[in-house]
């Protein structure tokens, strides 16, 4: 039978279940990246670095003081995580990577695989040179000419680099910036978890259970970018029953959401916890999310409580769409925007900048929910400094400057004492319906 989950307790379980409630609680050490992949099973990789890459954003929402060295030497000084293809790239735990390797088969005999026929001589040019000499980047080698790639036109050296490593031939070896350093696959990982073959039905029966753990309360539908690289829905749909016949994901309904939803089987205490936070609210106790004060915090774009962008509205009522890939003239909310969660709520959107070269923080834009007030709503204000002071400290920067439009200058005049305030900041930029963004245009 499934469970029947309201939806104050859907959101008070997921932000317990997602490291938020409190938010920052774990202490600055690997071992707490590592427990937060074991958690979500994967954390999404993107290298725009505006207002910090996507993966050190999720971590920093969880961690204190988190630093990113914290994960880069997981990846590329112990190599307990690596970087694979799963719904997107992905940083994933070294020890599953036979469960992965259905990325790299299907690379070798699909476009990358035939990139690397097309262009044997290139190929095994860099192949030899990485082999004789260690870890290259792209630009250690001569330009080649451009040739068609997945998003348009690139460098043949950098496309074949890159098509090698798609093959599960050549690994990162490290990054530096956004410049990536390529050996050998043998030299990164161990031998017998290199010769681990698992049946291919057993790794996409992985790949699905990886989403329900990143998300804790999918469904069976949402954006087909969820289920990339797993098969068609009748395909998923055997693997999802075979899961729940394990007890691996256990059936609910929410309410006010379509169709059935899915809980891992591991996390049942942590649903029977929200259950007793929400029904002693019910009855006038006080009982905060995660038994403590709640705390804000701002979220990734690609946050794993962020995938089901469907399920925000019926949620939270809560809009939510990434735009750094839409026109400036048709962005709504701007640029690099993040999500403010306060408690198990979604309260507004914040777009920070980090200005390294002026040490300072700059916020582009920030606006509320309808309805929602940030100097009446009881904790948040302490709550909201002590997120942009987590926030400086994760940018290395040694002040914020906020808007300098009146609309938040009493929220700001507030945590003055608590934040470093260097003044300045620039124009208005409308908002939707029920909001006050403010700051300079979006920067893209």
């Amino acid at each position: 039978m499934a469970h029947q989950i309201s939806l104050a307790v859907a959101r008070r379980f997921l932000a317990i279940r997602h490291l938020l409630a409190p938010p920052r609680a774990l202490p600055a050490e690997p071992e707490s990246v590592t427990a937060i992949v074991d958690r979500f099973g994967s954390l999404q990789f993107d290298p725009l670095e505006v207002a910090g890459r996507n993966h050190d954003l999720v971590l920093q929402a969880r961690i204190a003081d988190y630093r990113r060295e914290l994960t880069d030497e997981l990846l590329y000084g112990r190599r307990l995580l690596f970087e694979a293809h799963n719904k997107a790239l992905n940083l994933l735990p070294t020890r599953e990577l036979p469960y992965y390797r259905i990325a790299w088969d299907r690379g070798a005999t699909g476009w990358a695989g035939r990139l690397i026929e097309e262009q044997a001589p290139l190929a095994q040019k860099l192949l030899d040179a990485i082999t004789a000499e260690g870890p290259k980047c792209s630009a250690d080698f001569e330009r080649e000419g451009s040739i068609a790639w997945y998003w348009g036109p690139t460098t043949a050296v950098r496309a074949v680099l890159e098509a090698f490593a798609e093959c599960g031939r050549l690994g990162l070896a490290r990054r530096d910036g956004n410049r990536r350093y390529y050996d050998l696959v043998e030299r990164l990982f161990p031998a017998d978890l290199l010769a681990t073959r698992i049946p291919e039905r057993e790794q996409r029966r992985h790949k699905l259970l990886s989403r329900y753990r990143a998300h804790g309360l999918l469904g069976t539908s949402g954006s087909g970018e969820l289920w990339v690289g797993i098969g068609p829905a009748a395909s998923r749909a055997e693997l999802r029953a075979e899961l729940v016949d394990r007890g691996e994901i256990v059936p609910a309904t929410v309410e006010g959401l379509k169709g059935q939803r899915f809980v891992v089987g591991d996390e049942l205490p942590v649903l029977a916890q929200a259950e007793r936070e929400i029904a002693a609210e019910a009855v006038g106790a006080l009982a905060r999310p995660g038994d403590g004060a709640p705390g804000a915090s701002f979220l990734a774009p690609l946050d794993p409580i962020m995938w089901d962008r469907e399920a925000l509205e019926p949620l939270y009522g809560f809009e939510y769409r990434w735009e750094v890939y839409t026109p400036a003239a048709k962005r709504r909310w701007g640029y690099y925007v993040l999500p403010i969660l306060f408690g198990d709520r979604l309260v507004g959107r914040i777009e920070p900048r980090i200005d390294r070269a002026s040490k300072a923080v700059r916020i582009l834009g920030l606006g509320w929910e309808t309805g929602f007030d940030p100097l009446a709503e009881p904790g948040f204000v302490a709550a909201f400094a002590d997120a942009l002071r987590a926030y400086l400290q994760f940018g290395n920067a040694d002040s914020l400057v906020p808007p300098t439009t009146r609309d938040h200058k009493a929220l700001f005049g507030a945590i003055s004492s608590d934040v470093p305030i260097r003044r300045g900041g620039g124009a208005t930029r409308p908002g939707p319906a029920g909001t006050a963004l403010t700051g300079r245009a979006a920067v893209s």
